[in-house]
């Protein structure tokens, strides 16, 4: 399967990795797309940088544990550093608040295939977040894939959404919307089973067999009377609703849905409030569900169902437009590192400047305060800190500039004061990247670093690789004359007899 991404995780996980310490690279990457959601070729980036700045003092004979001490004191140092230059961004006014997420939104987007309409997804982004309630739950949010259309096209629901299941003949009869209707759930096939294998029923006469015929109607039309009693307007089964069901349905005005998926059944449990049942003999008022509105509507070629007004729970969904699968996959995943970045944005309210303003400001910082370190701990903090200029410097390989002339301009405005001066992609040059509003959250700049020092410390402790040798022939190894026998138990006989 072809996957088109620049995501990172996404590509390291997709890597068939085998050298152990290339594994502790994915490892960090699959933590950091867990942790924060954003910076994973960021830390991998790092991790490889420290490596390759402490190869040549491994080489010269220096001990890896003098090396590991130095990188984490680094660490330290550049953490409390991270925490010194914090900006809260806090604001009681909503309107100003909502900026700064969209602001912090645009910046995750802006290194992905979709930075072109970042402007439009951040507000979509933002806005299904502050949906949520007070614990911003990711599985909350739903995103659905609909081919056809343009990412303009893209939408955001204010409920669960999900794609209209397989259905029988008397589907199109049942009505499409509802006000304030009752949800039932369940866990319950509605459907004539087919005879199991090798089964077998001895009878006398025709009358035998309709009373058996009569009484698999009579189960079936039992369960269908039920939920009619109980009131319900929506039926939605994880297992299969039959066609006489759907029809039965149809023509009391009741919509019905089979075969939903466990994951849109949990999400529309969670919101509408309910519980599945797996037995349709009790069905109270107290374990149904309920929503302001429920329509199905077309969206491009398929047709969705729509729960709105959600009464229990906080809960949207972003449907997706596009015209290939894999760019609709990859704006997924950017969504995802987006959304990432706002709910942390709302936990902790620190922002740094990004761009490789951050991490030129911490390298000037570790060359600064490495001259006044005695020992060998001076050259591998110094190290350090040309390590840290990796992301500047590939941010603008990837743009096309010229790398040494923008790092040099950098450094110079560093050295003079220029805190948030950071690479500056529209002009070609460099730019106070805080006034430009390219923020970054300060958790994502710290789990970074932590993650990529640990790798970093972590392949410099392993002394020896030991490979376990694979038989080179298919039948069992050769046995020495020391290990064989004569058979039963009896010693092998000595040399020469």
């Amino acid at each position: 399967r072809t996957t088109i991404s620049n995501d990172g995780a996404t590509i390291m996980k997709r890597l068939e990795v085998v050298h152990p310490a290339a594994k502790t690279l994915v490892d960090i990457a699959q933590s950091q797309d867990a942790e924060v959601g954003d910076g994973t070729t960021t830390v991998v980036l790092l991790a490889t940088e420290f490596l390759k700045q402490v190869k040549l003092f491994i080489e010269d004979g220096v001990h890896p544990r003098i090396i590991i001490k130095s990188l984490r004191r680094g660490a330290e140092m550049a953490l409390k550093k991270i925490q010194d230059l914090a900006v809260h961004v806090k604001s009681e006014d909503a309107s100003e608040q909502r900026k700064l997420l969209e602001k912090c939104a645009m910046t995750a987007m802006s290194s992905k295939l979709i930075s072109s309409q970042k402007g439009f997804f951040a507000k979509i982004i933002v806005d299904a977040v502050t949906m949520l309630d007070d614990l911003l739950p990711l599985d909350m949010i739903g995103i659905k894939k609909v081919a056809g259309g343009g990412l303009q096209d893209s939408r955001l629901v204010a409920g669960v959404a999900f794609k209209k299941t397989f259905s029988y003949a008397g589907f199109e009869m049942q009505p499409k919307r509802y006000q304030n209707p009752k949800i039932v759930l369940l866990n319950v096939e509605l459907e004539l089973k087919a005879e199991k294998e090798n089964a077998e029923i001895r009878i006398d006469n025709v009358k035998e067999y309709q009373a058996v015929v009569d009484a698999e109607w009579k189960i079936l039309y039992d369960k269908l009377e039920r939920i009619v009693e109980s009131g319900a307007k929506v039926v939605l089964s994880k297992l299969p609703i039959g066609d006489v069901a759907t029809q039965y349905f149809a023509d009391r005005d009741i919509f019905c849905a089979g075969r939903v998926q466990e994951e849109d059944m949990k999400r529309t449990l969670k919101a509408c409030g309910g519980s599945i049942q797996t037995s349709v003999q009790d069905l109270k008022n107290e374990i149904l569900g309920t929503c302001e509105l429920f329509v199905e509507e077309q969206i491009g070629g398929d047709r969705y169902n729509i729960f709105t007004g959600c009464s229990k729970a906080k809960t949207c969904t972003i449907i997706i437009r596009g015209g290939a699968q894999q760019f609709m996959e990859e704006t997924e995943r950017s969504l995802h590192d987006a959304i990432m970045i706002v709910r942390r944005a709302m936990k902790n309210d620190s922002v740094v400047a990004g761009g490789g303003a951050i991490e030129m400001e911490l390298s000037r910082h570790l060359r600064e305060c490495s001259r006044s370190i005695y020992g060998k701990e001076q050259l591998i903090i110094g190290a350090m800190a040309m390590a840290l200029e990796i992301i500047p410097r590939q941010l603008c390989d990837n743009a096309g500039f010229d790398a040494t002339n923008v790092l040099n301009k950098l450094r110079q405005k560093h050295a003079e004061g220029g805190t948030w001066f950071g690479v500056d992609i529209n002009q070609e040059d460099i730019t106070d990247n805080f006034e430009a509003c390219v923020w970054e959250p300060v958790i994502m700049k710290n789990n970074a670093i932590t993650a990529a020092i640990e790798a970093a410390c972590l392949i410099l402790s392993v002394d020896e690789t030991i490979k376990s040798p694979k038989s080179t022939s298919d039948g069992p190894p050769p046995i020495s004359r020391e290990m064989a026998g004569r058979g039963r138990g009896r010693p092998a006989l000595p040399r020469g007899l």
